[in-house]
C-alpha cells in the first residue's frame, strides 16, 4: 500500500473509530493496514496483552539459538564510513544496523510463541519481532513516546551505575530525547519529559541486558486527534533508530547500509477504536530461503569505540524470555 493511500485509510478508520492494526516499513514503501475483525491467522500479534490468538503452549524446551558471527571487516568498514560523516559534521548521532545469520532449533512461529516481550508479531512465515521499545502511545488527548538508547550486559558488576554514567551513552540518550521532543512538538503541545533515563531489565535465552529509556509526553493538537494517519507520517521514521539531524542521517544510512531495512526498524501498532499502542520493530528475525537472519545495531557518536559498538550489535541478538 502506498503512503498516501495508507494515510487516507488510517485517517478514515480512526475517525470512524474502527479498530485496526498498522505496519509501516522503514522506507515507507510497503505499508499494511488490517481491520482487526478480518485479520487472518498468518499475522499474529501480542501488544501488551492485546492479541489476536489464544494461548499456545510449547513444552518446557529451550530453543537452541545462536548467531554465526558478524564479519569484523564488514562492520569496521561501515563504522569507519559513519565515523567520517560524524567528523564532517553531517550527523552527530546515527543508528548503524547489521544483518547476522542465526541458527535455531525452533521455526519462526515457535520462536514467536516461546518469546515474551512487550510487543511481538509473526508475519506469514517471513519474519518475527519481539520488541521492548514503544514508539507512541495515545490515550485520550495525551501522546507519549519512549525512546530506548543505552544497552549493557546485566551480569557486569555495577552495570546500572556504569550505563547511567557512561559519557557516550549519556550524550547519545540526550540527543535522542531532544530529537523526540522536537518530533512530538509537531503534533502536540506542552511537551515534557516525565521520566528521564530509567532502566528496564530484559531476560533472554542466554543472558540479561539493561536498557535505558525515557518517557516524553504531550497534549495532542486538535488537527491530529482523529487523524492517526496524518500524525504517524509526521513522526516517521522513528528517531531512536535513525539519528540526528534526521534528514541527512537517513541519507547516510542508505549509503552506508546499502540494503533496505524493510520492516526492520519500521513501526507497528494497534488502534483499538480509541487508543493507540505502537512499537519500533526491533529484535527482528527474517527468513531468506532456508536461512534466518537477525537484524541488530546501535547508535554511533564521535565518542563511540568500534569494538564496543561491534559487541553491542552482537549482544542484541537474543530471544527474550521474560
Amino acid at each position: 500500500m502506498y503512503k498516501d493511500q495508507a494515510r487516507h485509510i488510517m485517517n478514515k478508520w480512526s475517525n470512524e473509530k474502527r479498530p485496526f492494526m498498522f505496519m509501516i516499513d522503514f522506507e515507507m514503501k510497503k505499508i499494511k493496514v488490517y481491520p482487526i475483525d478480518t485479520m487472518h491467522n498468518e499475522v499474529l500479534f501480542d501488544f501488551n496483552g492485546f492479541r489476536n490468538f489464544e494461548n499456545y503452549f510449547i513444552n518446557d524446551i529451550k530453543p537452541e539459538f545462536k548467531h554465526k558471527g558478524l564479519d569484523k571487516k564488514t562492520y569496521e568498514k561501515a563504522f569507519n564510513r559513519v565515523h567520517d560523516e560524524l567528523g564532517y559534521g553531517n550527523t552527530f548521532l546515527i543508528n548503524l544496523t547489521m544483518k547476522t545469520e542465526v541458527e535455531s532449533s525452533f521455526n519462526l512461529k515457535e520462536l514467536f510463541f516461546y518469546s515474551k516481550a512487550k510487543y511481538k508479531l509473526y508475519y506469514k512465515g517471513e519474519f518475527i519481532f519481539f520488541s521492548p521499545e514503544s514508539f507512541v502511545k495515545i490515550k485520550a488527548n495525551t501522546i507519549s513516546s519512549y525512546p530506548m538508547k543505552g544497552t549493557i550486559d546485566a551480569s557486569i558488576p555495577d552495570a546500572k551505575y556504569i550505563i547511567l554514567n557512561d559519557r557516550k551513552e549519556k550524550a547519545e540518550h540526550n540527543t535522542i530525547v531532544d530529537l523526540i521532543r522536537n518530533d512530538l512538538s509537531i503534533v502536540a503541545k506542552n511537551v515534557i519529559v516525565p521520566r528521564f533515563r530509567y532502566i528496564d531489565k530484559i531476560k533472554s535465552n542466554n543472558h540479561s541486558i539493561l536498557q535505558v529509556s525515557s518517557e516524553i509526553t504531550g497534549e495532542l493538537k486538535d488537527q491530529y486527534k482523529s487523524n492517526l494517519g496524518d500524525l504517524l507520517f509526521k513522526l516517521l521514521p522513528a528517531g531512536s533508530i535513525s539519528g540526528a539531524p534526521k534528514p541527512k542521517t537517513l541519507e547516510i544510512i542508505k549509503n552506508v547500509e546499502k540494503t533496505k531495512r524493510g520492516y526492520y526498524t519500521g513501526i507497528c501498532g494497534i488502534f483499538n477504536g480509541s487508543d493507540v499502542d505502537s512499537c519500533v520493530m526491533i529484535r527482528y528475525i527474517e527468513k531468506e530461503g532456508n536461512k534466518l537472519f537477525y537484524r541488530s545495531g546501535g547508535g554511533i557518536t564521535h565518542l563511540s569505540e568500534q569494538q564496543s559498538e561491534y559487541n553491542e550489535t552482537l549482544q542484541k541478538i537474543y530471544v527474550p524470555t521474560h
